[in-house]
């Protein structure tokens, strides 16, 4: 399964490289703080960068939602960081005049959460991308490459499916459904195969493995250098009730292992596919489902080096 990928997650290149036009209602809505909205959306940092650095005026209200959020967090976290100061005081302290074990652990823990916070605080606060910036999780909104009326468009989707018709608690019933595997498009992803494709764009993917007795992330790169295509499928969820809001969600598409990626120890692995097909993949027919296996037979096969990621 595709745990995480490294994505093109700047909406300008997928401009330049596709001519794709964003669909920029669909993302402001993403970011809007509305009524009923508890929690920002999670998002590669990436793209939250990509779009405060835009010099587009259609997109500086966009720009604006995400500086509040910004700044939302970063007070949460001066505030946790304080209390988290005054943890570590303390500890410090009770060592001074009678050391324990407890103190200690208070001391270590506070320690390691101040840290971590301070590094929270500083990723908010910097405007230069870096390259972890660009990991997407099962549970992110990332940017998805889709055909919309005869015309590229690039929408923001949760990085887990949600079928439409489903109901909203196959989310937990079915955590896995960030991936789809190849051989079972025409039983649980039915709906979705051969009629609604997307793609991704990523430098590298991560897979989890067991390694020497021990749970380790593995890093995938292509040793061309070459951006993958990652072949998806998404889905535009409603709630019957009308209570919760829409949901657009997308599953990365899933085959048998590259041979170097099983010798690696993981059993499954994206399909990346070529960019001669991506019109195809995009504008499936639902009676010709042989059309788009034979755009996975044809996918690419670049040598995917490996690496205990950091």
């Amino acid at each position: 399964m595709c745990y995480s990928a490294q994505i093109e997650a700047a909406y300008t290149k997928f401009v330049r490289q596709f001519g794709v036009v964003l669909d920029k209602k669909a993302f402001a809505k993403m970011w809007l703080h509305d009524e009923g909205k508890e929690r920002r959306p999670k998002t590669p940092r990436a793209l939250d960068l990509s779009f405060l650095a835009s010099d587009d005026p259609d997109v500086a209200g966009i720009a604006q939602e995400i500086r509040q959020w910004d700044a939302e967090d970063v007070a949460q976290l001066e505030t946790e960081l304080f209390r988290q100061a005054k943890r570590l005081a303390d500890a410090e302290r009770k060592l001074a005049t009678k050391p324990t074990k407890t103190a200690e652990n208070e001391k270590r823990i506070a320690g390691n959460k101040i840290e971590q916070i301070k590094g929270r605080i500083a990723d908010l606060k910097r405007l230069r991308p870096e390259p972890k910036d660009s990991r997407m999780f099962p549970g992110y909104y990332c940017p998805v490459l889709v055909s919309e009326g005869g015309r590229l468009v690039v929408k923001p989707m949760r990085y887990q499916c949600r079928l439409a018709g489903k109901p909203a608690f196959y989310d937990t019933k079915f955590p896995g459904t960030y991936n789809a595997r190849r051989d079972s498009l025409e039983k649980f992803w039915a709906p979705a195969f051969g009629r609604t494709h997307g793609l991704i764009i990523a430098d590298r993917f991560y897979e989890h493995v067991e390694m020497d007795g021990e749970n380790r992330i593995l890093e995938f790169v292509p040793r061309t250098g070459e951006q993958m295509l990652i072949a998806c499928l998404w889905s535009h969820w409603t709630d019957p009730k009308g209570q919760e809001p829409d949901l657009l969600s997308f599953a990365a598409v899933t085959d048998d292992p590259e041979p170097e990626v099983a010798a690696a120890g993981h059993d499954r692995t994206i399909i990346n596919i070529k960019p001669e097909h991506v019109d195809a993949w995009l504008n499936p027919d639902p009676a010709n489902l042989q059309a788009l296996y034979a755009i996975f037979d044809d996918k690419r096969h670049p040598y995917y080096e490996h690496r205990i990621a950091a």
